[in-house]
């Protein structure tokens, strides 16, 4: 049975790896995962692969924009499948746990005040704070 993934890499001309298809498929598992991460879901079904074809499939999936990369400051870059909404995130500063924090209105739904002649169509924000659960074990 032909996936989802398999039509997306077909559309954006990318060749049907095993290994591509896998990461795809862990980061649908899986949303805000870090390479490792991916590399132990991978590898877990195909004992071949290594860590440079995951950072190899990553880099290009990013290139095409079948996924989203994530550079939290002082974290491992993070990657998703959700793209094109620009939607943002929340992570706790205590354990690192990432969500999604949608944005209100259309794309993007930052403005600067002076965009200097730019055609300005993305914007990228990561709020920080304590999740529920650590805000619960402080008190």
């Amino acid at each position: 049975m032909k996936s989802a993934y398999e039509d997306l890499l077909k559309a954006h001309s990318l060749s049907l790896t095993s290994v591509r298809l896998a990461v795809l498929e862990a980061l649908g598992r899986q949303p805000h995962a870090d390479a490792a991460t991916i590399f132990e879901s991978v590898q877990s079904r195909i004992t071949t692969a290594s860590k440079q074809a995951i950072y190899n499939n990553l880099n290009t999936l990013v290139e095409h924009g079948l996924i989203r990369e994530i550079k939290p400051k002082g974290q491992p870059s993070l990657y998703e499948t959700r793209i094109g909404d620009n939607h943002h995130h929340i992570v706790c500063r205590s354990c690192s746990h990432i969500v999604d924090a949608n944005c209100h209105g259309d794309m993007p739904c930052l403005s600067p005040v002076d965009a200097h002649g730019f055609s300005i169509d993305e914007a990228e924000v990561i709020f920080w704070g304590l999740c529920p659960s650590c805000r619960k074990n402080q008190k």
